[in-house]
């Protein structure tokens, strides 16, 4: 008997590898993605604006960064205490205005950098609903030139400063192609992979959030049917139609759990990365594990032997792969003598 819908997932032309570099963006789930690969040693940096969800946001950040954007202080504004941006994450915000400033700006240089010689811009989005800044409080400091300001995140400020807005398909198209030719006009080498999270936004409700997902699934299409650099991986697919359980949801039913995590994982990794980085991929794991072993009994004999023979494993496959950095374990497992 068979228990799951089949699915044919067409790998991309080109498959990563480990030489390439990695420019992950988008919802929490491009984090799920990007710590796995960044843990097995990809060269990689992920959401340096933070966990972004609705196309507009991802797009205005990713051109910040082609242009290295530097904010300044007339663009966080304070509240409960605390200095923020609308368009970051809240890892970025900070009661001392100078340390937020100083966070974004390093980011974002470093992103600006990093996208110059990527290979890869993973894009992982959430929804369609786009917030947009419509009250503004002079006790709180909150100004803009701008009569709808959009913003990535809100920042647990009251729900009547905004205005949702669900975006219509042809918004989160015009966005995409503009962003699109930006970033190749930037670096023409930069391929894509576009991909769709399964986490359900049911605040918005059930009927909103398939609407939601609807269009994000018609737009990305639209990109990938025009443009032989873009290419989707259906992660939304295999948790919502292949796995199709609530026991791979965590207890919330909305965040997929470890398992339905893991299985898409390991799609992505049978699909998108070539078979040179799945062989390496191994190896590496092997070496990670055995560099998170708690010793019950650090001083003895066989712990040592057990440093040893992984600092042997470590320094071989570094010396094979010079582009690898097991530096973290070479200095973990040199401490047997």
């Amino acid at each position: 008997m068979q228990f799951q819908v089949p699915i044919q997932i067409e790998h991309p032309d080109t498959q990563i590898n480990y030489r390439d570099k990695i420019l992950l963006i988008g919802s929490c789930f491009t984090e799920h993605i990007g710590n796995t690969l960044e843990e097995l040693k990809f060269s990689l940096l992920q959401n340096p604006n933070g966990i972004l969800f609705d196309p507009i946001s991802v797009c205005k950040s990713l051109v910040s960064y082609i242009e290295n954007k530097q904010y300044s202080e007339s663009d966080l504004f304070h509240l409960n205490e605390v200095w923020h941006s609308w368009q970051h994450h809240s890892r970025f915000s900070n009661t001392d205005k100078k340390q937020c400033l100083h966070k974004i700006n390093t980011s974002q240089t470093k992103a600006h950098e990093f996208l110059k010689a990527a290979d890869w811009v993973i894009i992982t989005f959430g929804s369609s609903f786009s917030y947009r800044l419509k009250k503004f409080e002079e006790s709180s400091k909150i100004h803009s030139s701008e009569e709808l300001k959009e913003v990535a995140n809100c920042h647990r400020a009251p729900a009547q400063w905004f205005q949702k807005h669900l975006l219509e398909i042809d918004e989160i198209i015009s966005a995409l192609e503009e962003c699109f030719k930006k970033l190749l006009q930037f670096n023409k080498k930069l391929k894509f992979i576009f991909t769709l999270s399964p986490v359900r936004h049911i605040r918005d409700g059930v009927i909103e959030n398939n609407r939601s997902k609807a269009r994000l699934i018609e737009s990305v299409h639209h990109l990938v049917n025009k443009y032989e650099q873009a290419y989707y991986f259906p992660a939304y697919e295999l948790v919502i139609d292949v796995l199709r359980d609530y026991r791979f949801y965590d207890a919330d039913l909305v965040h997929p759990n470890y398992m339905a995590t893991e299985f898409v994982l390991e799609k992505f990794s049978e699909t998108c990365l070539d078979e040179e980085a799945r062989i390496l991929m191994d190896k590496i794991k092997q070496i990670v594990i055995a560099r998170k072993h708690k010793a019950l009994q650090p001083k003895t004999k066989a712990h040592r032997s057990f440093l040893e023979a992984h600092y042997a494993k470590a320094k071989a496959l570094q010396n094979q792969f010079p582009f690898l950095n097991l530096s973290e374990e070479l200095f973990y497992f040199s401490q047997h003598s």
